[in-house]
């Protein structure tokens, strides 16, 4: 499959297995890697009303949520986190769509890519796009978030601040070519809240508020900062058992709230196939 020119999903960044897991990165990639609040260009920056609406509004419901638990919303909530981002953000945007490491029937791909949206992360233009840019770019000046740039402003900054690219940017089409060629991934990236309002009234209907505050609210905000901890928390915390152009690391309690998206540094490594 041909993408984008600048856009290589299979070349290796390896340039040594590292033996000693104490040998790890050089001084001044260490320097950039250690901050989490302090410079950060998060407090540089001007918020996006929109994005930080949403994002106070369901850290609020997530935490209304924590004085309407029963056991059933428990349940409810950790079925659909497992839905959303294991099968959804693990297996659709980021191992099949992102970096094409299987092949599967084009059905499973588009019910994989529902689940995703269920996720709040955009739909697969938006997705695809940033985090392509972003291997391309890792840990340099146009990844869209490095830690060089601050913790918090890669954790979660780069999205509540709107510096990002947009399902309707050009800028982000030329690393979508094979996205952009099916009308499904079309139709769902301009249309990826549906998924997640339908589920939400169904929620409701069936089982009333716990259902729906646990199922989409504390679910939702559990899912993104477990995700957001991929581009943070594996960049600046962890084990480099190969030695990359970047600063990504593994780590092992990330990769037990991801679903096994914590082993950044060998995904990094060996990106393009399904088992990493």
């Amino acid at each position: 499959m041909k993408l984008h020119k600048y856009y290589k999903p299979r070349a290796s960044q390896v340039l040594r297995w590292e033996s000693e897991p104490t040998q790890q990165i050089g001084p001044t990639q260490r320097e950039t890697t250690v901050s989490i609040f302090s410079r950060d260009r998060t407090f540089r920056e001007k918020f996006s009303p929109i994005t930080t609406f949403f994002m106070v509004a369901f850290h609020v419901g997530a935490v209304a949520a924590l004085f309407m638990f029963t056991w059933k919303a428990l349940a409810v909530a950790l079925v659909l986190l497992w839905v959303a981002g294991s099968l959804g953000i693990g297996m659709a945007y980021h191992r099949l769509l992102t970096h094409r490491g299987y092949k599967t029937y084009k059905w499973v791909e588009y019910f994989l890519t529902i689940c995703a949206t269920l996720a709040l992360e955009g739909g697969p233009f938006f997705w695809v796009a940033t985090h392509r840019v972003h291997h391309q770019n890792s840990d340099k000046e146009l990844d869209p978030h490095s830690p060089r740039d601050g913790g918090f402003w890669a954790h979660a900054g780069w999205i509540i601040t709107g510096r990002t690219l947009h399902n309707h940017s050009t800028a982000l089409l030329p690393y979508i070519p094979d996205l952009r060629k099916d009308k499904f991934h079309t139709w769902i990236s301009k249309w990826h809240w549906v998924p997640i309002t339908v589920l939400g009234v169904v929620l409701l209907a069936v089982g009333g508020l716990p259902f729906m505050m646990w199922g989409i609210f504390l679910r939702t905000v559990v899912g993104l900062h477990c995700t957001w901890l991929v581009n943070s928390a594996t960049h600046m915390w962890g084990k480099r058992r190969f030695v990359t152009t970047d600063t990504s690391r593994n780590s092992f309690w990330v990769a037990i709230l991801t679903f096994g998206e914590g082993w950044h540094n060998t995904a990094t490594a060996w990106r393009g196939t399904s088992s990493t």
